[in-house]
Formats: C-alpha cells, sequence, structure tokens
C-alpha cells in the first residue's frame, strides 16, 4: 500500500463516521454565527497552529524532499486531511472571526507586489479563484472549487492556467500561518479579498471546501478559449449552469489585471485602472474603436486612440452577439447593475462543485474590508 493510500483510509473514515454521525443525529446542522449571546472565552489557539503547522511541515516536507510526483503530494495531502480530523479532535471549529483573520492577512499580501504587474497581486489571485472553480461540469458532477486540483499535475500545467504558480506560492505563505484551512476554502477566500479590497462589490462567502487528490483533477479544455466565438463561450459557461447574463456579468472581471506573451500569448491591459474593480471594461467595449493588431502574437485586439488596451476575441464578442450585447450595454451603462450581477455570479462560481452539506453555514457570509476595519 502507497504512503498516500495508508493516510487516506482512517482520514476517510474518520470523515465519513463524522458526517454520518452529523446527519443522524443534527439533520438540520449548520453552524450558525449570531448576536444571540457571546461564546465563551476561547482558548489561545497558537498552541493548537504551531503543533499542527509543526506536524505539516515535518511530515509533508519529508515527502516532497524526497519526491516531486503526484504519489507524493496525494501523500501530503493525505496528513493535512489528517490535520484536519486532529482538528476535529481536539474541537477546534474555525468561526468567522479565524476566517476574517484569513481574509485580513490575503488582503495584506494583495498589496506586497513591488514592482510585480501593476504593483497588486490581486487580479492574479482572483484569477486563481476562477479557474480553481470554473472547471465545473454540472452533467458529471466533477470539477469545481471543492478539491483544489490545480495543485497537482498535470491541471496545474493546463495552458489556461500558466502563470498561476504566482497565486498559489502566495496564497501558500497564508496557508503556512492558517494550515487549517483548506485549500478550495483559501483560494475562494482570495478571490473575494481581490475584487473587495479593489474597491469593488461584497462577495457573498462561506467555507467547507474540502481538499482531495491528484484523482480528482478535471482534463484539460474546460476553461475559455480566448480565440473562441460566442458558441465556445455558451458551450463553457452553459457546462457549468450559467445562462447569458451571468456570463456577460463575469467576463467583466477583466476590468482587472492584464495579459503575458508568456502566459496565454496575448499581452496588455483592458483597461487604465487594472487594480480598481469598475465597470470600465464594459464602458471601453462600447466607447472606443478598436482594431486587429499587428503582431506576431495571437489576434487580439487594439484600441485605435491609444494603442495601449487589448480585447481578447471572446471580449468583443459581446458587442456582436445579440443576446450578450445587451447586458454588456446595461453595465456600461450602470455599475451598480454591474456589481450586483456580478457578485451574485462570482458567488455562484466559488461554490461550484460543493455539497451543500459541506458548508458549515446555511447562508453565505459578508466579510469586512481591511478599510472597513479601520472605521
Amino acid at each position: 500500500m502507497s504512503i498516500a493510500a495508508a493516510l487516506r483510509a482512517p482520514v476517510r473514515r474518520v470523515v465519513f463516521s463524522t458526517s454520518v454521525r452529523r446527519v443522524e443525529f443534527r439533520p438540520n446542522a449548520y453552524r450558525r454565527f449570531t448576536t444571540e449571546g457571546p461564546p465563551p472565552a476561547p482558548k489561545s489557539n497558537t498552541a493548537l497552529y504551531a503543533g499542527i503547522a509543526a506536524f505539516t511541515a515535518a511530515v509533508a516536507g519529508y515527502y516532497l524532499y524526497n519526491s516531486n510526483s503526484d504519489t507524493s503530494r496525494e501523500a501530503t495531502t493525505a496528513v493535512k486531511s489528517a490535520v484536519q480530523a486532529g482538528k476535529a479532535a481536539t474541537k477546534f471549529t474555525p468561526t468567522k472571526e479565524d476566517y476574517q483573520k484569513v481574509y485580513n492577512r490575503i488582503a495584506e499580501l494583495l498589496d506586497e507586489a513591488g514592482d510585480y504587474d501593476d504593483g497588486s497581486f490581486a487580479p492574479v489571485v482572483l484569477r486563481l479563484a476562477w479557474h480553481a472553480s470554473g472547471t465545473f461540469d454540472k452533467d458529471a458532477g466533477t470539477g469545481g472549487s471543492n478539491f483544489a486540483t490545480m495543485r497537482f499535475e498535470p491541471e496545474s500545467l493546463h495552458g489556461a492556467n500558466a502563470g498561476l504558480h504566482v497565486a498559489r506560492e502566495l496564497m501558500e505563505k497564508v496557508k503556512q500561518e492558517y494550515p487549517w484551512i483548506s485549500y478550495g476554502d483559501l483560494w475562494t477566500l482570495g478571490g473575494v479579498a481581490a475584487v473587495q479590497e479593489m474597491a469593488g462589490p461584497k462577495i457573498p462567502w462561506r467555507p467547507g471546501r474540502i481538499d482531495g487528490f491528484a484523482s480528482d483533477a478535471t482534463p484539460d479544455g474546460r476553461l475559455p478559449d480566448a480565440s473562441q466565438g460566442s458558441q465556445h463561450i455558451r458551450d463553457i459557461f452553459y457546462r457549468m449552469g450559467f445562462n447569458d447574463q451571468e456570463i456577460v456579468a463575469l467576463i467583466g472581471a477583466h476590468a482587472l489585471g492584464r495579459c503575458h506573451p508568456d502566459r496565454s500569448g496575448y499581452e496588455g491591459p483592458w483597461t487604465f485602472s487594472p487594480t480598481t474593480f469598475t465597470n470600465d471594461f464594459y464602458k471601453l467595449l462600447f466607447e472606443e474603436k478598436w482594431v486587429w493588431k499587428k503582431w506576431n502574437g495571437p489576434k487580439q485586439l487594439q484600441d485605435k486612440k491609444t494603442g495601449s488596451l487589448m480585447m481578447l476575441p471572446t471580449d468583443y464578442v459581446l458587442t456582436q452577439d445579440k443576446s450578450f450585447k445587451k447586458y454588456a450595454k446595461a453595465y456600461a451603462d450602470d455599475q451598480t447593475l454591474f456589481f450586483q450581477d456580478f457578485a451574485a455570479a462570482f458567488a455562484k462560481l466559488l461554490e461550484l462543485g460543493v455539497p451543500s452539506q459541506q458548508f458549515v453555514a446555511a447562508e453565505p457570509w459578508t466579510l469586512k474590508t481591511l478599510e472597513e476595519q479601520k472605521a
């Protein structure tokens, strides 16, 4: 029996037996956070965090040191699942306040980008959350954010995920500080922090994702191909369960960040403010004149006026397809509407593939930005 299998078996027994007990004795078991009364003063978790971190680092580090194979990664995942079981045994149940602390740490790191891109890690962290969730297939019931399978090859090497090692490595720093959080929860919470800290809308979010194994990874081709047209876009998003309005709202995330020739092959930002969440993506689509860029790279458009902005073929489709255009024009005219619809669609995206019984709250939470906490 492999090391991964040996570790995985007892962990699964613990998880399955725990879940059965919860269903049997607590049919409506959702942890709720209310203001009905102050909780008992918690004991310090410092020693617990330290013990979990030390155990995880020692065992997982040993296997990773000796092998870079998927088997070693599965062994590490099994160890981390054992940590989750140990967390339950010590009756450590993360609260909303614990997740707020994780959010805060992510938000702090977003601004420590230095010369990287436009001085913020937020766009690439948002992309990580998007791509980790956007592999869902509603018919097959596979993919989505539940297992964080981009940790494994070949999914981590899929062309659509090029460059996301930057975000994964950044999130790993947070994971080392808060080892009790699953990668799926960590990455999606990173997406929430990225949007909110860049002046975007509040994104409803709740924890409950678990870490999977390499065998749970999804095949290549489930994420959008920027060179394609409207039918491809619908094929990709309909597979996840989205409609035309939600598709257009989610594509609006292109208000942030930029493309890199050494990753997607494309080059340049979509807007003049790539680290601020606005409806400028839609406004520029309709207000600027777009021409095909003359270069040796893949087909992309650039604004005729400055030549400094870009649009992908899948972006420009929003001005050509009758159904897509209706929503894109509405978002160009009304940023409040865009924020409202994006928040709903993005929250839905982040929960794809996660069984509802895994969530620790019946309804999603709203976490505060760093600025709000200073007030």
